[in-house]
């Protein structure tokens, strides 16, 4: 019973940690898609400055592996879908107080009370750092000109974790609720 609630909130943590959203367009028969090319987030200019453009290797790679295992072929030239991604991190600081020490005098008799207390320690604050990710990938289909998918990660993480396993952990995870499964 014990081990069957650690799952449980176990579970319950790691789902508040971590969402995975995706939103297709119904009318859209996506078994008809079967070449794609890649979009560079961002205008042209000033994509060169984009920090995300550090993981973007990673990032397409992944995706490239997900695609590919449900039949996609990669074409540059005349693709049937265009994928975009996007990324953004937010550093969200957290503080904390530790207990403080008091000490406190009373005095007391009959039909009066008074006391009082003064804090002689503790009560140090500690900031705590964490990331808040997201990563998103778009699709659009080139007849119709118009985004037919999109599938979304969020996650709190640490610049310390692993990055790259974390994107392509996140990217299967989002590309697990594309609405063509992978191949056999």
């Amino acid at each position: 019973m014990r081990t069957l609630l650690a799952f449980f909130f176990g579970s319950v943590i790691a789902l508040q940690a971590q969402s995975v959203k995706t939103d297709r367009d119904t009318q859209t028969d996506f078994t008809k898609f079967k070449t794609y090319a890649w979009l560079a987030p961002g205008d042209s200019v000033l994509n060169r400055e984009r920090i995300d453009k550090v993981y973007g290797g990673t990032i397409t790679y992944a995706a490239n592996q997900e695609l590919k295992s449900r039949g996609f072929t990669l074409d540059a030239a005349n693709p049937d879908a265009i994928f975009v991604f996007y990324t953004s991190v937010h550093e969200i600081t957290t503080y904390s107080q530790s207990p403080t020490l008091s000490v406190g005098v009373g005095v007391a008799g009959p039909g009066y009370y008074v006391g009082g207390s003064a804090p002689v320690a503790g009560g140090k604050i500690t900031a705590t750092t964490q990331e808040d990710g997201t990563l998103k990938y778009a699709m659009y289909d080139t007849e119709t000109k118009k985004q037919v998918w999109w599938g979304m990660a969020e996650k709190k993480f640490k610049m310390s974790d692993d990055i790259q396993k974390l994107l392509m952990d996140n990217t299967a995870k989002i590309f697990a609720k594309y609405p063509v499964k992978k191949k056999k």
